[in-house]
């Protein structure tokens, strides 16, 4: 099912919009307060807006799914996973509701809080600081596209028991008579903790990198809104490849080396701290799916294209720039020759020659 939302003053299509944090119609300014729009059983919104769905699609396959534009009657060909997209044609926003019921509806999402030209003048300025990258790069007049993408995540609720063993030593010198003692302690020194997680995030999507997803964090979770239809109105979006159990090991592991890092960090106030053994127990407690906003930025720079991410509600930016070859010489250089100059100002003072 295709579902558009419509003004009810002008009839032109509304989109989420970030600033407002309402549905806007471009046309005549009219916005709609979505947290006031009540979600029924499948998802769908009903109040005074007014929206059109088609009930039609088409399937080729397992591949992609066919759907009809309720503006302009084009056919929608997309992707399995695809849940929100816009009309090739004539630039409508939709989205398939089909896609977003029972178990493939979130339970959460975080709108967009950063608009498209907002998310354009900051990665702007982020090129201009690379220190190191090419003055072309620099410039950042050549994004190829920048796309609003929900990205599907799981938000895990654990709770975790943790030891750990450890040999430590406090060594200790002093004066006595002629001679200068050191005296060194030994101490088995036990640790233990049980530590609860609240919605640890881990991105669901096969085609986004797991390592750049997980450096856009952290979301403010304070914006974490029940999931509405509307919120996905003018972006794209998709639906998980990978149930909660399927990335429970990556979560486990991750949150094993947070509880071991805390226990580590408990051992304090010796000299010496030899880890002999940890034992780390995880259990989830619930799991939450979850839409959360991403922007995604293609530039193009030298026939090459290179893929950056923004957090589409705090605004960082992730990715790894071009390095220019001449200015990391010439950064190397620099810092070799403040070096220099510094070992020789201290031999002339210490009256040596050089």
């Amino acid at each position: 099912m295709v579902v558009q939302y419509k003004c009810p003053c002008c009839g032109a299509d509304m989109k989420f919009d970030s600033i407002t944090g309402k549905l806007l119609c471009e046309s005549c300014s009219y916005t709609s307060d979505i947290d006031t729009m009540q979600r029924n059983q499948n998802g769908n919104t009903t109040s005074s807006e007014s929206y059109s769905n088609s009930t039609g699609s088409t399937s080729y396959g397992s591949q992609i799914n066919q759907y009809i534009c309720n503006n302009c009657g084009a056919v929608l060909i997309t992707e399995p996973d695809t849940t929100a997209t816009t009309c090739n044609f004539c630039g409508a926003p939709v989205v398939l509701a089909d896609r977003l019921s029972g178990e493939s509806s979130p339970h959460y999402v975080i709108p967009f809080q950063i608009n498209k030209e907002q998310a354009q003048e900051a990665f702007k300025k982020w090129c201009k600081k690379g220190r190191l990258t090419p003055a072309g790069f620099m410039t950042a007049d050549r994004i190829k596209s920048m796309t609003g993408l929900y990205v599907p995540f799981w938000l895990y609720d654990l709770q975790t028991n943790g030891e750990m063993n450890a040999a430590c030593t406090h060594v200790s010198t002093y004066e006595q008579g002629d001679y200068i003692v050191t005296e060194t302690k030994h101490y088995n020194v036990h640790r233990s903790a049980n530590l609860s997680y609240l919605k640890v995030p881990v991105d669901a999507s096969a085609k986004m990198n797991d390592q750049l997803m997980d450096k856009l964090e952290p979301f403010d979770y304070r914006s974490l809104k029940h999931f509405n239809m509307p919120y996905l109105a003018g972006y794209v979006a998709e639906k998980y490849n990978y149930t909660d159990k399927d990335l429970f090991p990556r979560v486990q592991a991750r949150v094993a080396n947070y509880v071991e890092t805390y226990l580590r960090s408990s051992i304090t106030g010796y000299s010496s701290v030899s880890v002999l053994d940890r034992r780390i127990h995880i259990r989830p407690r619930n799991a939450f799916y979850a839409l959360l906003p991403v922007w995604l930025v293609a530039y193009d720079y030298k026939d090459s294209e290179h893929v950056f991410a923004m957090n589409g509600q705090t605004g960082k930016i992730v990715g790894r720039p071009p390095l220019s070859k001449g200015k990391i010489f010439a950064w190397f250089g620099g810092i070799t020759a403040v070096s220099f100059a510094i070992i020789k100002i201290i031999a002339l003072l210490a009256g040596g020659g050089f």
